[in-house]
Formats: C-alpha cells, sequence, structure tokens
C-alpha cells in the first residue's frame, strides 16, 4: 500500500496517510500570547484546515493526543474541547503533561483520522 506524504520536508511531513488513516500534528501558529483557549482554538482551526486537504473532518477523528504544558489549563482546555464537537462525536484521547519545543507552547494536538476516499489505498 502507498504511503501519501503532504507537504514532506526533511525534518516532517504535514499529513502522513497510509491504509486511508492520517496523522498529523498542529501546534499554534498565530498568537503564542494567547490564553490556552484562544491557542487551543488555533490549533483546531488548523485541523479543520488539514483535515479538509484530506476530504475529511472533525466527524471522522480516530484519536488525538493532547500535549499540555500545564495541567491547571485542563479546564479551559476542556470547555473549548466540548464546544468544537458535536454531541457523542468525540474522537479517543490522551491528555499529557509535557515540555513543549516552543516555550510559547500551550498546547500541542497530535491527530488520527479517517482519510477520504482519494486516500484509501
Amino acid at each position: 500500500m502507498k504511503i501519501h506524504r503532504i507537504n514532506p520536508c526533511k525534518r516532517w511531513s504535514d499529513i502522513t496517510i497510509f491504509n486511508g488513516i492520517a496523522h498529523f500534528v498542529e501546534v499554534p501558529e498565530c498568537d503564542l500570547s494567547a490564553g490556552i483557549q484562544e491557542q487551543t482554538r488555533q490549533v483546531m482551526t488548523q485541523a479543520e484546515a488539514a483535515l479538509a486537504k484530506i476530504g475529511s473532518d472533525i466527524g471522522r477523528l480516530l484519536s488525538v493526543t493532547i500535549y499540555l504544558t500545564d495541567f491547571a489549563n485542563l479546564p479551559a482546555f476542556n470547555e473549548v474541547w466540548d464546544e468544537w464537537f458535536p454531541e457523542n462525536t468525540a474522537p479517543s484521547r490522551a491528555c499529557v503533561k509535557a515540555e513543549l519545543a516552543n516555550p510559547g507552547y500551550l498546547v500541542e494536538m497530535a491527530f488520527v483520522a479517517a482519510a477520504g476516499e482519494e486516500y484509501q489505498g
């Protein structure tokens, strides 16, 4: 089976798809001075754009790993998370406290999703 790599470079690909399953990571790219809720919204907006590139959407998310720099931000993060998903459509998730590559990042999210038909084989 073919491995699809979207925007590959030496260090990473924006999205990697194998057997119809897409993997990608998003970090806040706009305003790193923003609080956890705004950074989370940035990441979610970017994720929606990535999903659209592969013929998918948030309803096809299978799993998300959430990396937070401070668990004190978890309740505020969860408010945005709960708003993002229609009732009973949230994927499985893990939430980890981590030191992130950029000290301005409060959140990083790794997504696994079912890709659109074009990437099924």
